[in-house]
């Protein structure tokens, strides 16, 4: 009988090793992520409801149908109850009548539900892992520091890394109201701070883009 052969097992907790981009995109550095943050089981199911649920919160419920005590009109009695040869009617706004009111419609309501702070940690770092895993973060050097707001600048971070037009998620820590300013005239950018973002916005972007002390302050909220 043939050896079986041993499996070999992952270490799941070695720290992931990521280039680092200058904001010319050049690769000038390594840098070690977090493993607890960025090298942890991705649960897909986990996953699934958080973004239904996100996703539920950003309904307006605003749809809404008139029944027939709203429906204008039909207050009198459109003919007396016997002698006609009709049937019997006391409104022609009847949802059995044209123009009358509407059975079991939409009304306004809230979709919105919640989820234990717990769960919602996790599937941040559940989905922060699978962007890892696919290749879809870059790292950064440092936050661009601009002087005034500048879209040109960010535009050109962008082409250099090969992601402008795609969805991108750019993270920061520290407020910069040029950057920010910056970064709002170009189409598919995101920008959130690092203690703003949730998984959603990590999973319904193409790439997550953030600089090391950023880094630091997302490990910090998460752990």
């Amino acid at each position: 009988m043939p050896k079986a052969k041993k499996e070999t097992k992952i270490d799941n907790s070695e720290a992931p090793v990521v280039d680092v981009y200058s904001l010319l995109g050049k690769k000038v550095d390594k840098f070690k992520l977090d493993p607890d943050v960025f090298n942890a089981k991705v649960n897909k199911p986990l996953l699934h409801e958080i973004i239904q649920m996100y996703r539920a919160n950003s309904r307006q419920g605003n749809a809404s149908t008139k029944t027939k005590g709203l429906v204008r009109g039909g207050g009198k009695k459109p003919w007396r109850q016997k002698g006609t040869g009709r049937a019997r009617s006391g409104s022609i706004r009847s949802p059995l009548w044209r123009h009358g009111g509407t059975i079991f419609g939409p009304l306004p309501r809230d979709f919105g539900y919640d989820m234990p702070k717990k769960t919602k940690r996790i599937a941040l770092i559940s989905s922060l892992s699978a962007k890892l895993k696919d290749n879809e973060i870059l790292i950064l050097e440092k936050d661009p520091e601009l002087k005034e707001p500048q879209t040109s600048e960010i535009a050109k971070l962008l082409l250099s890394l090969n992601t402008y037009g795609n969805r991108v998620l750019f993270l920061y820590a520290n407020s910069n109201e040029n950057f920010i300013k910056s970064c709002r005239n170009i189409k598919n950018v995101t920008f959130k701070r690092s203690v703003d973002f949730n998984a959603y916005d990590v999973l319904s972007n193409s790439k997550i883009l953030f600089s090391k002390e950023t880094h630091d302050a997302i490990v910090k909220r998460l752990k």
